[in-house]
């Protein structure tokens, strides 16, 4: 599964099963924000009926399983966000940005952890 970040220094692309970076000459293609009926959203993603939002608030994250009808806090621990993505192939893995780090989950937002490496300040991200 590989991991996109497109920073103020151009587009990464990570490996998830290698931890391999790569700057790559391509832009993301931002989604339309979802129309969420929730205070101080950042940002947002959805598959499914899996949705993240990403919050101005600890913690960072709510996470909905049955599209928005009940939601769920999750990410404690996490800094400040600025990006989230759900891959489409498994809903349950989901990225996070925070300024310079990448977060992923791979059980729907229990646990997170941290890539090993800092990125110039991510703007997106993107799962497949």
């Amino acid at each position: 599964m590989r991991l996109w970040a497109e920073t103020t220094a151009g587009t990464f692309a990570v490996d998830l099963e290698t931890d391999e970076v790569e700057q790559v000459d391509v832009e993301l293609d931002r989604a339309a924000a979802l129309e969420l009926n929730l205070p101080r959203v950042v940002a947002s993603a959805a598959v499914g009926a899996t949705v993240v939002a990403l919050v101005d608030a600890k913690p960072p994250l709510l996470v909905s399983r049955d599209a928005g009808a009940t939601w769920t806090a999750a990410g404690r621990g996490l800094p400040p966000g600025f990006a989230v993505a759900i891959a489409e192939a498994d809903p349950d893995t989901i990225a996070y940005a925070g300024r310079n780090r990448l977060y992923v989950s791979r059980n729907g937002g229990v646990f997170w952890s941290a890539l090993p490496f800092e990125l110039p300040e991510i703007v997106a991200v993107e799962l497949d």
